[in-house]
């Protein structure tokens, strides 16, 4: 009997001292990353009754490898990140996105003195300009605006551009475009609202010049074998737990204004154009 209580008090203390962890694309500068998730993480772990802990990653590939390696459950990935994600991992799906993440949209930007200005129709005038992407792995940042610029020029961004940068974050894409580094960029149209109601970004020397068609983007997406390390149902709490999120400090880091739920196959035109255009085997 003792030895049956004694294995028994292990496997509780094991599960116990379980931690649940979660990691997120970096499309923003770090500061706003760690204000994100570390809120995030505090509401998940009261929500859930268990540790949670936000483990941040240096690139996209990196947050697709610490998923696909159990090294993290649950990712708040972009659209491309999470299709491939979610191709590694058998059985992960999306639970849960922003209200908007369903029309999502990038804004092409310009340094004011290209004399670019902003139409309804993608815009004339960027061939032999300077471009930068964000993350080479962004939806919002290179998959949507390449998709574009294919669509409507006919040609390649080698092509079209006398160069082609990935600035890494949609933040940094701001930053290089408004100094002049790069003539034009393609940047998260989130970020860029949020930047210039912050006062980051100076009008005279950027603007936008076109607002792309919506497609889906952002979600977060779990592992299918939660419930095995966590008990049945732990998948469902997290996504109930998200889904009920109203913490206004928390969702205007994000910034979105609530969760809603996921499906794995909201995200079906977001891996047709990977795989028109090359980034999706």
């Amino acid at each position: 009997m003792k030895k049956i209580l004694l294995l028994t008090l292990l496997c509780i203390s094991t599960m116990l001292a379980q931690t649940f962890t979660f990691t997120a694309i970096p499309d923003q500068d770090e500061t706003m990353l760690k204000e994100r998730f570390s809120k995030l993480a505090v509401y998940l772990t009261k929500e859930l009754n268990v540790d949670v802990k936000f483990v941040p990653v240096k690139s996209y590939a990196a947050s697709i490898s610490a998923f696909r390696n159990n090294q993290v459950q649950l990712a708040w990935f972009g659209g491309l990140s999470g299709v491939r994600a979610r191709a590694l991992v058998k059985d992960s799906y999306a639970i849960a996105q922003g209200e908007s993440d369903p029309q999502f949209h990038t804004y092409i930007i310009a340094n004011t003195t290209t004399g670019l200005n902003k139409s309804e129709a993608f815009p004339q005038g960027l061939e032999g300009k300077t471009f930068t992407f964000g993350s080479k792995g962004s939806t919002s940042g290179r998959l949507m605006p390449e998709y574009f610029i294919r669509k409507n020029l006919k040609k390649s961004p080698n092509d079209v551009f006398t160069k082609v940068g990935f600035s890494g974050n949609h933040s940094k894409t701001i930053s290089l475009v408004q100094s002049g580094a790069y003539q034009v960029g393609a940047v998260n149209f989130k970020v860029w609202e949020r930047d210039l109601k912050n006062g980051k970004i100076d009008p005279s020397k950027v603007k936008v010049i076109w607002n792309t068609p919506a497609y889906p983007d952002y979600q977060f997406t779990i592992r299918g074998d939660v419930d095995k390390t966590f008990g049945a149902g732990f998948a469902k709490k997290v996504q109930t737990a998200l889904l009920k999120l109203d913490d206004k400090n928390i969702l205007d880091a994000f910034p979105r204004t609530k969760l809603i739920e996921a499906k794995s196959s909201d995200f079906d035109p977001i891996l047709n154009v990977g795989q028109q255009i090359g980034l999706i085997d």
